[in-house]
């Protein structure tokens, strides 16, 4: 990967940037409040270059759906030249990590595992070859952009991949190879290893340390040392940081920024890091993006920040877990991640909520997101994941219940590959790997198949085209039919009125629009206008999406 010349960065002025402080946080930014971020594991979701699935060596001999099964970048873009996810509303792409894995794989009591998932890094500076290639990367992202669509990369900084025969462990001036998390205190959580034989990075050590060899050999053997060892030296000069692991990595991971225009990170395992670390990151980030759109000014789609959520695993809205408010509670410590560059959060609150009425969750979140501890931040909420064993109507029985609950719901909203077609999350397969099962596009043969994509695909361009939808503050207007209004300052506002029936239906929208005013059902495609505070529809749906009509 190219980098940004030394000699390029001191022309424009960027001094270097040792001050972690994190300025207090502004109001929310209304498009991320909103946003409708898909998140896949390339590898299982389509296959786009099947000349790649078995680089490396990596062989087939994994336990079930633990090997690679060929997906990768070429099969996203493909998607992305379909509009697929266009036609879902999507804003925003969030992929697993895409550079590379360790090579060999390793038994986690789970059975033989491949790095399918990408949370198994060995070199943060490539794209693994089991996914595509660093131009693929880049026609990735120049072909979202140009949909209007931004690409988030998935962060880990926490540990390196396990220790296999191919891989050995890298030096302990770098990781700690032990103890296990015992999840006492801070300490107990952060300096630790996740799990046996992931390595955990020193990422709170100070100590200044020489690259690991097996990092200096590859890159050496690809004929690249001088020129990584090169752009090391322009990092370190110009930003004034010691040469620590975390900052190493902090190098890396900006790298994409600086050359391809990433427009965000989901940070993995946050909690599991120096919480200052993640401001140097954002920090680093920021000032990568804002050069990539000074030198790109014909790709960049707006002048928005680097955008920045976080994945502090059981973190909840409304005091959930061990959260309360804006803070997460260690036990010996509390911690605000939102004053260390993140915008946002993973809410692990609503899958456990799932089950209750709308209103109870509506109003609650909107009350915090509005006025309450939450004010001025976000929430990325989510239904079903990769590696929540409590994920939602895993076997799919409600699967359009799930679409309105979670497009519905104030705040962002995070598609699981599937969730759209109805993939099943109970794949015959050990621990996690049940909910990675490949994506089931042979299913679109199937019309009721074809029915739940066109529901996800009304709710995610309602979304899209009203900000006011997850971004505005809520307030019941009935209760049969469950009627809604969402109001943004600056935006239309919607109301929305579910089981409301088949056939003729008269929808109450209160004050919410002017008497006379034209409104349009964003699921019918049916108008009608405001006379006495309701107006009166006659659609197939009992689900009503209401917003002035153009």
């Amino acid at each position: 990967m190219k980098r940004i010349a030394a000699s390029l960065i001191a022309m424009l002025g960027i001094s270097a940037c040792t001050d972690t402080t994190v300025a207090d946080p502004q109001p929310g930014d209304s498009f991320w409040s909103n946003a409708t971020i898909y998140f896949m594991l390339p590898d299982r979701f389509r296959n786009g270059d099947p000349d790649n699935d078995l680089s490396y060596g990596r062989g087939r001999d994994g336990a079930r759906l633990r090997s690679f099964t060929g997906g990768d970048l070429r099969g996203v873009i493909d998607k992305l030249e379909e509009g697929y996810f266009s036609d879902l509303g999507v804003d925003a792409l969030w992929m697993s990590p895409v550079y590379e894995q360790i090579e060999g794989a390793t038994d986690e009591g789970t059975g033989l595992t491949y790095p399918y998932h990408g949370y198994w890094p060995r070199d943060w500076t490539g794209v693994d070859r089991n996914f595509g290639t660093e131009a693929d990367l880049a026609e990735l992202i120049d072909t979202a952009h140009r949909r209007g669509i931004r690409v988030l990369l998935d962060v880990v900084i926490n540990h390196t991949g396990p220790v296999t025969e191919k891989d050995p462990l890298w030096p302990e001036s770098w990781v700690r190879p032990g103890p296990v998390c015992d999840w006492t205190g801070f300490a107990g959580t952060v300096r630790c290893t996740l799990v046996e034989n992931l390595p955990d990075i020193r990422t709170e050590s100070e100590e200044p340390v020489s690259l690991p060899p097996q990092l200096v050999e590859k890159w050496r053997e690809e004929g690249r040392l001088a020129q990584e060892r090169a752009e090391l030296d322009t990092f370190f000069e110009r930003t004034g940081y010691p040469r620590t692991p975390r900052y190493y990595l902090i190098k890396w991971t900006t790298d994409w920024v600086w050359e391809y225009g990433v427009d965000g990170f989901r940070v993995d395992t946050t909690k599991h890091v120096e919480p200052r670390a993640w401001a140097e990151l954002k920090k680093e980030a920021s000032h990568a993006l804002a050069q990539w759109k000074a030198e790109n000014p014909d790709k960049k789609l707006d002048d928005r920040d680097f955008y920045m959520v976080g994945e502090v695993y059981g973190y909840g809205i409304n005091d959930f877990g061990a959260s309360e408010g804006r803070e997460y509670d260690f036990g010996d410590r509390r911690v605000d991640f939102f004053d260390y560059g993140f915008d946002s959060l993973i809410n692990f609150d609503l899958v456990q909520r799932a089950g209750e009425d709308m209103e109870s969750i509506f109003s609650s979140y909107s009350d915090s997101l509005h006025g309450g501890a939450l004010d001025g931040v976000s929430v990325l909420n989510y239904l079903t994941s990769h590696d929540d064993m409590h994920s939602f109507d895993r076997e799919r029985e409600h699967a359009r219940e799930a679409a309105f609950k979670l497009m519905l719901a104030p705040g962002a909203a995070q598609i699981y590959y599937g969730d759209e077609l109805g993939r099943p999350l109970t794949a015959s397969a050990n621990g996690d790997a049940q909910l990675r099962s490949p994506m089931n596009w042979q299913d679109l043969e199937k019309p009721q198949t074809r029915e739940l994509l066109a529901h996800w695909q009304k709710l995610g361009q309602f979304r899209r085209e009203h900000p006011a939808v997850g971004a505005g503050v809520h307030s019941k207007i009935a209760d049969k039919p469950y009627t809604f209004a969402r109001t943004l300052d600056g935006e239309s506002p919607v109301v929305v009125a579910v089981d409301s029936g088949r056939g003729e239906k008269s929808i109450a929208v209160g004050d919410t629009f002017a008497e006379g005013a034209r409104l349009e059902d964003f699921y019918s495609g049916k108008t009608a206008v405001v006379e006495g505070g309701r107006v009166s529809l006659d659609t197939p749906s009992g689900l009503v999406l209401l917003a002035p009509a153009e």
